[in-house]
Order: structure tokens, then C-alpha cells, then sequence
């Protein structure tokens, strides 16, 4: 399965970082434009100079991870395409002409269901796709998810309650399906 990946889920960290140790579990195969890349750039930029340039490392990491999930897709393509706010037609562009099977976005209204289906292409929201996920692997989610949780430990965040955390990064089915109280 392959799946374009929305700037809006590779940034939050915390979000990206289950979303692609999911990938790198094999379950998914993960696509994004070099247009993705640099929205998620300018994102961590309006919260500032050191921000962006965090960003900019978090980016190379990501594309070294995974050399093969840049696409490119045609203005063609792009300029053929309606979607209610035209500055997210990029993101089905790179999904069709890269064959992607999904788009994994928190923009829900932005992508109509419709609109995608005749192009072949489903809209995600990660919380429903990385619960499918667990729920045919739990194992495997719940080690990236606690591997995940580590490394903010690591880095000064509170993880005393995960299924806050997890619900913050816009999670909340998994968190629930992982913590549960």
C-alpha cells in the first residue's frame, strides 16, 4: 500500500514519528513531493529560526529513511484537479500520478471522499489508519508507539500519561486502543 503523506501529519513530531516508524515496519510505503516537504519546512518556521532549521535536519532524516518516497507529479495533472481549497491540489496530484493508493491527512474537509474516489484515491485520517494498522499488527504499532514515547523522554517531555500525549498528536483511538485506563 502506498500512501502520500500531507504536510499537516509530518508536522507535529510526535504524529510524524509514529506515522513513519509505522512505514518503516514495512506496513506502508510512504510518498510525499518535494512540495510536502518544503510546507512542512515553512510550517516549523512560523514557530521560528531554530524550529526551521530542526526541521530542515527531522526532513533529511526522513528523506534518507526513506529514498525512495519523493514523487514528482505533473502540473497537468495538477492544474485538472478540483478540490475546495486549490492550494491542496499538489497533494492529490502527487497521489495520482505516483499511483498512491491513500492520503493520509488531518485535513478531512479539504479532500472530499468524492472527489478522491474518482481518482482512485482514499482519504486517511492517521488516527483511522494507524488504528486499522494496530489492530492487524498490534505488536508492531504498540513497539513504535513505546519507542516513540522513549525518545520524547529523552528529550525532556512528559510521557507520565501517553494516552494524552497520544491524543494531543491527534491520536486518540490509538491512544485509547493502547492505554486504555
Amino acid at each position: 500500500m502506498t500512501v502520500v503523506i500531507d504536510a499537516c501529519v509530518l508536522f507535529p513530531t510526535v504524529l510524524r514519528e509514529i506515522t513513519l516508524g509505522v512505514a518503516k515496519t514495512g506496513a506502508f510505503r510512504p510518498l510525499w513531493s518535494a512540495r510536502i516537504l518544503e510546507e512542512w519546512r515553512r510550517a516549523a518556521e512560523k514557530r521560528g529560526p531554530r524550529d526551521a532549521e530542526i526541521a530542515g535536519v527531522e526532513i533529511a532524516l526522513a528523506t534518507a529513511a526513506f529514498p525512495e518516497a519523493e514523487v514528482r507529479y505533473s502540473t497537468a495533472t495538477e492544474d485538472r484537479l478540483s478540490l475546495p481549497d486549490p492550494d491542496d491540489r499538489h497533494v492529490l496530484a502527487a497521489a495520482v500520478d505516483s499511483g498512491a493508493n491513500e492520503i493520509l491527512t488531518l485535513n478531512i474537509k479539504d479532500f472530499p471522499g468524492n472527489i478522491l474516489a474518482r481518482e482512485g484515491v482514499l482519504r486517511r485520517h492517521p488516527d483511522e489508519f494507524l488504528f486499522e494498522l494496530w489492530a492487524e499488527d498490534t505488536s508492531a504499532i504498540a513497539g513504535v508507539v513505546e519507542d516513540v514515547l522513549g525518545r520524547a523522554r529523552g528529550h525532556g517531555i512528559d510521557t507520565s500519561n501517553p494516552r494524552a500525549l497520544l491524543k494531543k498528536a491527534r491520536l486518540p483511538r490509538l491512544g485509547k486502543a493502547l492505554f486504555q485506563v
